[in-house]
């Protein structure tokens, strides 16, 4: 295999006229390039085309507020950087806590996580929760689209040959929730790629209904699940009306998941996770972080 040519770089404009003309792959953290074409202890990894390093362009750096409340990440943003920062929401935070070792969370991206579209990828979990949008970038300009649109499959997204991912937008919720939910399986506590994620939101309005019920897994099929249609399904209920059809909603959830790798373990697992988060919003005081 002939030695790949290695570009650094300087601002996102050069980075974007250099995918252009070269077709050369972004590498920030490279915490999962880097293991993918590893040759053994001490020898440096070799990649079949060239390489980017975009570790250094500071415009995919930082942590911002919108003009309408919304989170935007730069795509260089680090776990760590994500796990610390108060103007992230607290689904994304948790999932950027939990990714694997301490040094790992120092160099892993937001977008090389969600550009690498693993469906074990701890952050599209909540991401794709919370409605994220994921902004695109080329030499031609820039495009915006859902991020649950964006990951179409395990390892394939509908990143272009000539963009690059350049920041996350997550849109406030029309209100804040009353409960959220995050769980994450893994061999272990700490260091674990996820065997399953879960997470989930609902929030009520003064009279006790549900106005707003989210939930999304990871790990679960070659992308991460989620209904829209299934969720709407417990709009408008109090919650002793949504008790009523929690074991109808789970029969339902059962479906999203996929029948590849294990799906009874996997159909299982994720049925007790939700049925615990539907079970405590009924027991527990609104405004509250379920555990």
């Amino acid at each position: 295999m002939v030695e790949s040519t290695t570009y650094v770089p300087t601002s996102l404009a050069e980075a974007l006229k250099i995918r252009k003309e070269t077709g050369a792959r972004p590498l920030a953290g490279g915490t999962d390039l880097m293991v993918a074409y590893r040759r053994g202890i001490g020898v440096k990894a070799r990649f079949p085309w060239p390489i980017m390093i975009i570790s250094r362009l500071q415009e995919l750096q930082g942590i911002s507020t919108g003009s309408d409340g919304s989170c935007v990440i730069g795509a260089g943003t680090t776990a760590a950087e994500i796990a610390g920062s108060p103007l992230v929401p607290w689904h994304v935070r948790q999932a950027a806590g939990r990714m694997g070792a301490i040094s790992l969370r120092n160099l892993a991206t937001i977008g090389g996580n969600i550009g690498n579209a693993s469906p074990k990828g701890d952050l599209p979990c909540p991401l794709i929760l919370l409605d994220a949008q994921v902004e695109l970038a080329s030499a031609g300009g820039t495009r915006r689209m859902p991020l649950d649109e964006f990951i179409v499959g395990s390892k394939k997204t509908l990143l272009g040959d000539d963009e690059l991912i350049t920041k996350v937008i997550i849109p406030a919720p029309a209100r804040p929730f009353s409960y959220v939910w995050y769980r994450k399986i893994g061999t272990r506590r700490a260091n674990a790629i996820s065997k399953l994620s879960l997470c989930a939101a609902m929030t009520l309005d003064a009279e006790g209904k549900i106005i707003d019920f989210r939930a999304a897994s990871g790990a679960a099929g070659p992308k991460i699940a989620r209904s829209r249609a299934l969720e709407r399904t417990l709009i408008g209920l109090s919650l002793p009306e949504m008790r009523k059809q929690t074991s109808e909603f789970l029969d339902g959830y059962n479906g999203i998941i996929s029948p590849h790798a294990m799906p009874e373990y996997r159909r299982v697992s994720t049925r007790r996770m939700l049925e615990h988060f539907l079970h405590a919003v009924v027991e527990r005081p609104a405004d509250c972080i379920i555990e």
